[in-house]
């Protein structure tokens, strides 16, 4: 006869998936160390830099002479209102962050993490299918329209109060492991310099006309990809199957989230530290498994920007449907919510 879990596990793994939020440093970290300040042009000071503006200067400029990272810029524009003052005008270039979680006094920032999982060249869409031509114009709407878009690690870091990021953020990425990530999203993706995360479940990756194979999950990798896990088999994570003993089903969300993993790392060599649920769905255990085999942060595809108080383990997700116009995929693009808008 076959015996259950010990109590004291179970109780033990559903405390801990129930928990409240872990507390965080408060203390930000600089963008990067400054470089020596040249005298006859700025003066410094322990939080901030107060510099003459040169003929020629540009944010970007501004940022490499005093940050020494160019892709800086706006650090120091955003803390001056994003208007660069007139040759021989003052600018100050801030030391380190000074909007701890995007919080201001009208309100706080939220990062919109977008979602995409077929693409198609030939015309083709529906709901989990983008056009080409759809993907290419959302992409340069980003762009355009003064977006930022950071890696899964940079939101990481800003949800634990340890970077400050763009006012405009995005994350961008892809679900299950379609052929079209590499055939269409890498070449529009490295065109517009967009880093983006592919959560791939593992049993999809076979190399056929329609998945990747694990080659190209290496070269997408090489290029921009954070690949991260969306389980082994993209089987509902909340819930028991029918006929399911409690056991089996332990057994088999274990194996979802543990030998993907494994999988995964096998493959690519990289540390796996992000989960996306499938169908977002996921339960208490499922939770409290996810933190204790090491992920950083786990996904729902919840339809809503991310602010610094998100649940690291209930991370919500934008779906971008194919269906979408680009007046519908910038009323996805939330980075910001009033105190009492809600």
């Amino acid at each position: 006869m076959r015996r259950g879990l010990p109590p004291l596990l179970l109780l033990s793994l559903l405390i801990w998936g129930c928990a409240g939020p872990e507390i965080r440093p408060t203390s930000p970290r600089p963008p990067a160390p400054p470089v020596t300040v040249p005298s006859a042009s700025a003066r410094g000071f322990p939080d901030f830099i107060l510099a003459i503006v040169q003929p020629g200067d540009s944010y970007s400029s501004l940022a490499r002479k005093y940050l020494g990272d160019p892709s800086m810029d706006w650090f120091i524009s955003e803390f001056n209102g994003n208007t660069l003052p007139a040759p021989g005008g003052d600018v100050l270039i801030p030391l380190s962050s000074y909007a701890p979680g995007g919080l201001w006094p009208a309100g706080y920032q939220t990062v919109p993490v977008l979602t995409y999982h077929k693409l198609s060249r030939n015309g083709t869409h529906d709901a989990m299918t983008v056009r080409e031509a759809d993907f290419e114009a959302q992409m340069r709407f980003l762009r355009e329209n003064g977006y930022r878009v950071i890696p899964l690690d940079d939101l990481f870091e800003f949800l634990q109060f340890r970077r400050q990021i763009p006012a405009r953020s995005v994350v961008i990425t892809f679900d299950d492991g379609w052929r079209s990530v590499y055939d269409i999203a890498l070449p529009i993706l490295k065109k517009y310099g967009y880093p983006a995360t592919l959560f791939v479940y593992t049993d999809l990756i076979v190399g056929s006309r329609e998945t990747l194979s694990w080659e190209q999950v290496r070269e997408l990798s090489r290029n921009g990809f954070d690949i991260e896990c969306h389980s082994k088999t993209h089987r509902y994570l909340g819930r028991k199957e029918r006929k399911e003993t409690f056991r089996d089903y332990f057994e088999a969300i274990r194996k979802e989230i543990v030998e993907s993993s494994k999988i995964i790392r096998s493959h690519t060599g990289r540390e796996v530290k992000y989960l996306a649920y499938p169908y977002g769905d996921t339960n208490a255990l499922v939770v409290a498994m996810t933190r204790r085999e090491g992920y950083r942060l786990a996904f729902t595809v919840d339809r809503e920007g991310v602010p610094f108080f998100s649940n690291d383990y209930r991370i919500s997700r934008e779906m971008i449907y194919g269906t979408f116009s680009l007046k519908d995929f910038g009323n996805n693009l939330t980075t910001f919510r009033k105190f009492g808008s809600e």
